[in-house]
């Protein structure tokens, strides 16, 4: 795939099993389930089009946002090999979407890529206030890629959703939270069961009838007229 971040074998999952019963279905009606991750560098060169595409379905289908875990659970500094391979990405999204990236981020030799903590700060505001599950995503997106902030460091992530109007005591007790651990777990393992290999990755679900929109970063042009057809279908 072209234009998307390959997902990364998760590690070993010691999250402890979810005492809640979830199901990887949508439900009945028309959904839109978007896959992605905060530190995915062409979901953001596709955010963009995100907010398009979120806009036209209001109203007309069910817009979620599932958490894939591009490389969650990262133990180790990243390398030069991997800085070099990273940057390479940030700077073909930055020159194809026009998404503004601040490239200070590879000063930091001691930096680990996990993504499980962002991915779960998203997982955590939805729980809380679902409405605002896009902003933060957006929020996290913006303090990694264009302002150098390290979106792995809680007291970040409570300041990102404190500023989307989340209150910073009730963040920091749901990220704590065993629960929406659990529920970020899910999430991962609800891209793996719909066949997501890279990100961003936009799927149609139609009474359990499903296509993907896009595997890969896609423009609103291009995708729109798919899109009204399958919302008016």
């Amino acid at each position: 795939m072209s234009d998307t971040c390959a997902i990364n074998p998760p590690a070993k999952d010691e999250t402890p099993k979810a005492v809640e019963t979830q199901t990887f279905e949508p439900g009945p009606g028309k959904h839109i389930l978007f896959f992605g991750d905060p530190m995915c560098s062409w979901c953001w060169g596709f955010a963009p089009e995100l907010q398009k595409i979120a806009k036209l379905v209001e109203g007309r289908a069910q817009f979620e946002m599932v958490m894939g875990g591009l490389r969650p659970g990262t133990k180790e500094p990243w390398d030069g090999e991997m800085r070099k391979y990273i940057r390479h990405h940030w700077q073909e999204v930055a020159d194809k979407s026009g998404q503004p990236f601040d490239f200070a981020r590879f000063d930091d030799e001691h930096f680990v890529y996990d993504t499980e903590p962002g991915c779960r700060a998203v997982v955590c505001v939805r729980t809380i206030d679902a409405t605002k599950t896009l902003a933060m995503y957006e929020a996290l997106q913006r303090g990694f890629y264009a302002q150098n902030l390290n979106i792995t460091d809680p007291e970040i992530l409570a300041d990102l959703a404190q500023g989307v109007g989340i209150d910073r005591a009730q963040f920091v007790s749901h990220y704590a939270d065993p629960k929406v651990r659990q529920r970020v777990s899910f999430d991962f393992k609800r891209s793996q069961a719909f066949g997501v290999q890279g990100f961003p990755s936009v799927l149609c679900a139609d009474d359990g009838q499903y296509g993907f929109l896009t595997m890969g970063y896609r423009s609103f042009d291009s995708l729109h007229s798919d899109l009204e057809d399958w919302l008016k279908g």
